[in-house]
Formats: structure tokens, C-alpha cells, sequence
């Protein structure tokens, strides 16, 4: 067996085939490249335990939330001197890894993005990094459509707040990819005892159409900003990118 043959082995990967393998050889370099360049500490960490951490299927995870981060890095103003705390990458690098939807892994490369700050001492990510970590992939897709549709104002005290937003039960069935009406239900009861959608959120008990509520809080509308790679307030985000009304 040949010494790159070993070396790849040792990693834990020989089983997942060829394809896996590849994605090894450069990804490897490529991700501890990149968590060197934003939090050194934990990159020193994640390099003496590779063989506990990289196993093939969950590290094709990470290689993918890394190649979205690096863009969002690169991005930003003095992104070489750019920092993340220790404990939010081990959290994204930990519970990231676990998700194969390129939604969800976008949405933990935007974390990964905004957790990084000029010293690296920023913890404000970990409310966020908990708070993606318990979304279905369903839910994140509902999220998300939710966060990009209907009109954002500001409210005369200065809070971000999303118009109502209703849909019919088949154009839900399209954003979350199934079809199952009392799993949706579920979910979508879910995203509101999170506090990620409204009070009055979910089909209606009483409707006959089985439309959804679906009006995202302004909780989710702080996820969504951070899962874009964004530390900017929401306010400033949807003025920039979708303009507001006040009032």
C-alpha cells in the first residue's frame, strides 16, 4: 500500500470510494487553510485530532460550508486581519458538518462569515449557531423564503418588523420540498415556539383552504442577516437590499 494510499486511510475515508478521496486530498489543505486564516487556536486543535474529526461523509459537509465561506471572507473590508472566536468555529465546524442541504450549509458558511470580527472576542454568532442548529432543513427552507418575501419597514421605535405573509398549502409543499400536511404542521410549530415566526403563525385550525402563516419575527430576520455572511443590523441589510418603509 503506498504511503498516500496510508495517509488517506488513517483518515477514515478508504470505505466512502473514490470520489471521497479526491475531495481529501485538496480538501483537507483547503479547510485548514481557512480556519487557520480566521482562528488559529481552534485550527491547531482541529489539526492534531484530523483522524477523530475528518471522516468522509461529514467532511464533504465541511469542504462545502468552507468553499461558501471563503467568498463572504474574502468580502469583507481587512478580511486577512479578520478573527472568529474559538468557540463558535468549533460549534459551526462541529454541528455543521452534520447537514448534506446546500441551503442549510450556506446558511452555516454565512455564520461562519459573520462570526468574524477584527479582534475575534465576538461571541453574538452563538445565539444563532444554537438557534440554526435545531432547524430541520424543511424549516430552514421555509425560513428562508419567508425572510426574502414580504415588505420589511421599520416601526416608529426603530425595530424591524415583516409584513404578514400567507401562502396556500401547495406553494409551502413547493418551498419545503414535501408533502406530508401534518408534518408541515409540525414544523411550522416548531419555527414559532422558537420565536422565529409569528404568534398567530401555521395553518389556520379553522380555515378551509389550508393556507399558512408563515411571517417571520424579527429574531429570524437577525438569522437570516448573520446566515448571509452579514454583521450588519437587519435594518441597514434589507434597507441596502430591498429598501424600507418607516413607520
Amino acid at each position: 500500500m503506498s504511503e498516500e494510499r496510508k495517509s488517506i486511510d488513517l483518515l477514515g475515508i478508504a470505505p466512502y470510494g473514490e470520489a471521497i478521496n479526491t475531495v481529501s486530498k485538496g480538501g483537507v489543505e483547503f479547510v485548514n487553510g481557512l480556519l487557520t486564516r480566521i482562528c488559529y487556536p481552534f485550527a491547531e486543535e482541529f489539526g492534531l485530532s484530523l483522524q477523530d474529526r475528518v471522516r468522509g461523509w461529514r467532511f464533504t459537509n465541511l469542504y462545502a460550508i468552507a468553499k461558501k465561506a471563503k467568498p463572504l471572507l474574502d468580502a469583507m473590508p481587512n478580511s486577512e486581519a479578520i478573527r472568529a472566536h474559538p468557540r463558535l468555529v468549533s460549534r459551526i465546524v462541529e454541528e455543521g458538518s452534520w447537514s448534506d442541504d446546500d441551503v442549510v450549509q450556506a446558511h452555516w458558511a454565512g455564520l461562519l462569515a459573520s462570526s468574524c470580527t477584527a479582534d475575534g472576542k465576538d461571541e453574538a454568532n452563538l445565539v444563532f449557531i444554537n438557534l440554526l442548529n435545531q432547524l430541520t432543513s424543511v424549516e430552514v427552507h421555509i425560513l428562508q423564503y419567508a425572510c426574502t418575501s414580504g415588505q420589511k419597514r421599520i416601526s416608529n421605535a426603530g425595530w424591524i418588523l415583516s409584513a404578514p405573509i400567507v401562502i396556500a398549502q401547495e406553494q409551502l409543499v413547493s418551498i419545503a420540498g414535501i408533502s406530508d400536511r401534518h408534518r408541515l404542521d409540525r414544523e411550522l410549530d416548531h419555527l414559532r415556539a422558537l420565536g422565529l415566526l409569528a404568534k398567530n403563525a401555521g395553518f389556520q385550525a379553522f380555515g378551509l383552504d389550508f393556507s399558512a402563516v408563515i411571517t417571520p419575527e424579527p429574531l429570524a430576520l437577525h438569522l437570516y442577516v448573520r446566515c448571509q455572511g452579514e454583521s450588519r443590523s437587519p435594518e441597514e441589510y434589507f434597507r441596502f437590499q430591498f429598501g424600507l418603509e418607516v413607520g
